[in-house]
């Protein structure tokens, strides 16, 4: 028996009480569509709750402010992108970045790579700059084994792991046999470059820009995700060399400057909440995007994929 007759052996029991998960978040859904007075007088289907409706009908502790001091700003010519940094599952890449831009490493460094579909990637391409003493390259593949205290797991199967869901906000993956757990490489999240050798040391940095490749999981280090700023680096022209690399005599593109959010004044930091992905609303979001049954809809899928998952953010309220 192959090792993927094995997960779909095993998983049956396990799809069957994941799927009382699914009834319950159902019910829920089904709640807050009368909470909200979401149906018309004499008809018997309610009108289905939009994702728009759940996250304007969301109490405010579902929302979270990400840590100042884990939040990176990369500035370009276009505008500020907003990086979320995670060093519960990477710490020593994070305390690594964190080192190099407080030395102003990446001030001035070029965009190197942009492949139509795949990733941006950004570093000193000629390997000059002085890189911090207290800088280590290291291997963070996959968490430390307390993350799985923190797994947030799907209802559906995938294709790359046993399980999948949510992990300190970010997209993850996990196999339950061996405990390991691991970010997923979705669209928007950020990660370290590395050559053969499987250590980094956080000095090249790429972002995902297009369908979730999601064969790199587990082979490159994964240290956050973009919550703010993605079409700056989405809409970035495409390189013509070879894996969307920049040839002269193509105009490169500058990072002005990567700073720490902790670092700057209040009044220069970009207001932002994320929606926790432990909370009842981010629940209901994941199950009206499985069950998709607005008028527009004609087939339902019943499932998601976790890439699909939207994660929301929005500038916070005033009180």
């Amino acid at each position: 028996m192959t090792a993927h007759e094995r997960c779909l052996t095993g998983g049956v029991g396990r799809f069957a009480a994941l799927s009382r998960v699914r009834d319950k978040a159902s019910r829920v859904v089904a709640g807050l569509v009368v909470v909200l007075g979401l149906h018309h007088a004499g008809e018997s289907t309610a009108k289905p709750v939009t994702l728009g409706e759940l996250l304007a009908g969301s109490p405010a502790e579902d929302w979270r402010t990400p840590d100042p001091d884990n939040t990176l700003y990369l500035q370009l010519a276009s505008g500020r992108v907003v990086i979320e940094l995670d060093p519960l599952v990477a710490p020593v890449h994070v305390a690594n970045i964190k080192a190099l831009v407080r030395a102003n490493y990446f001030d001035g460094v070029a965009i190197v790579r942009v492949q139509d579909n795949y990733v941006v990637q950004w570093d000193d391409a000629d390997h000059r700059r002085p890189i911090p003493a207290s800088v280590h390259p290291v291997v963070e593949f996959t968490a430390d084994k307390k993350a799985n205290q923190r797994f947030q797991p799907l209802p559906d199967p995938d294709l790359y792991a046993p399980e999948v869901g949510f992990l300190d906000g970010f997209p993850a993956a996990r196999d339950p046999r061996s405990q390991a757990v691991w970010l997923a490489h979705c669209y928007g999240m950020v990660g370290v470059g590395r050559d053969d050798p499987p250590e980094s040391d956080g000095s090249e940095m790429y972002a995902v820009i297009g369908h979730a490749p999601r064969q790199l999981d587990r082979n490159v280090s994964l240290v956050g995700r973009v919550l703010d700023g993605m079409p700056l680096l989405s809409s970035l022209p495409r390189g013509t060399g070879d894996m969307g690399f920049y040839v002269l005599p193509a105009p490169g593109v500058k990072i002005l400057s990567m700073r720490i959010a902790a670092d700057l004044p209040q009044a220069d930091r970009t207001p932002i909440e994320v929606l926790r992905t432990d909370s009842a609303t981010f629940r209901s979001v994941v199950e009206q995007r499985r069950n998709r049954r607005e008028p527009w809809f004609k087939f339902n899928p019943g499932h998601i994929d976790l890439c699909n998952v939207p994660l929301p953010v929005r500038t916070p309220r005033e009180h």
